[in-house]
């Protein structure tokens, strides 16, 4: 199948898949005479994993190893674990960091009249204090 197909098959944009190409996160697939790229099975069922541990969020760093680790039928879990892991503790402080953006906007917008008045303290936190 050409990039467009394997595209389709696998939800990764053709974009996307020259990049992981162009980094190395995915080996160059066959080329016909042509110079045209060749996917079969495969291929696509690498970028389906890599499209997987992306949507997890994993980095691209993350998913290399992820992806090593799940084509070296000699692995340790151990690893994959520790990966997933530390993943998850990158995950919540995330959302700590998140809830704590909805907490103030959350604030300011309660402070905030949202009438025909200039004066908002949404636009005042966000300028914070003058000569800084």
């Amino acid at each position: 199948m050409n990039i467009g197909q394997a595209s389709d098959a696998s939800g990764v944009s053709a974009k996307m898949i020259r990049y992981y190409e162009e980094i190395g996160l995915v080996r160059p697939p066959l080329r016909t005479e042509s110079n045209y790229r060749v996917y079969g099975s495969d291929e696509v069922h690498v970028l389906r994993f890599i499209r997987r541990a992306r949507t997890f969020g994993f980095s691209i760093d993350e998913t290399r190893a992820l992806l090593a680790l799940w084509q070296d039928k000699s692995r340790a879990s151990a690893e994959v674990r520790d990966i997933a892991s530390d993943h998850i503790a990158t995950l919540e402080t995330k959302i700590a960091e998140l809830q704590s953006m909805v907490g103030t906007l959350r604030h300011l917008v309660h402070r905030c009249h949202g009438d025909n008045r200039p004066d908002c303290p949404i636009l005042d936190d966000l300028a914070g204090p003058k000569g800084h």
